[in-house]
């Protein structure tokens, strides 16, 4: 399966709690190239064994998915850090890390001198099941190889314009094919 493009649907609920957390039924495909951690390992280790056309449900256990619960992860922040944000519990914000990456927080709670945010992954912790549905495999380009991006960089997968396998026209910057 090393280097496959595998386009999948899928629906995604809590193994516990049976609430829905995601699905893209009747959008665009998830696409992936399997092998270099696009996606969850348990997940990823699961479809190795499934072929298109095939439809199964997917257990995967939290540690497997994203992770444990860390509770060195969870802090409390000065509120200052936040002026100008209208705080609610629960919602997530994006800020950079100190190594420049994007970083998703979730405020836990926060009063008039602190906020407490939560740094681990929103599914993190949860066992979670998947409905999958395997649309396609094929062979990856040397250049999806290359970037580790669906459909090539910056040209939709469609290089000179001869579209065999057009990347959906939401990635698409000018909203078509080049």
């Amino acid at each position: 399966m090393k280097n496959k493009v595998i386009a999948i649907e899928y629906s995604l609920i809590d193994a516990n709690t049976k609430e829905d957390l995601d699905s893209n039924v009747g959008g665009q495909p998830l696409e992936f190239i399997y092998g270099i951690g696009q996606i969850i390992p348990g997940l990823e280790e699961k479809i190795k064994t499934m072929a298109v056309g095939d439809k199964n449900d997917i257990a995967v256990d939290a540690k497997d998915a994203y992770g444990d619960v860390n509770l060195e992860a969870i802090q409390k922040l000065p509120k200052e850090q936040f002026a100008g944000v209208e705080l609610e519990a629960g919602m997530s914000l994006y800020g950079t890390s100190e190594d420049g990456q994007t970083t998703q927080v979730v405020v836990k709670s926060f009063n008039d001198e602190e906020v407490e945010v939560d740094y681990n992954h929103p599914m993190a912790g949860k066992d979670l099941l998947f409905t999958v549905a395997i649309l396609s495999i094929r062979e990856a380009t040397e250049e999806e190889i290359q970037t580790g991006t669906v459909g090539g960089m910056g040209d939709c997968g469609c290089g000179d314009g001869d579209c065999e396998e057009p990347a959906p026209k939401s990635d698409c910057g000018s909203g078509s094919c080049s």
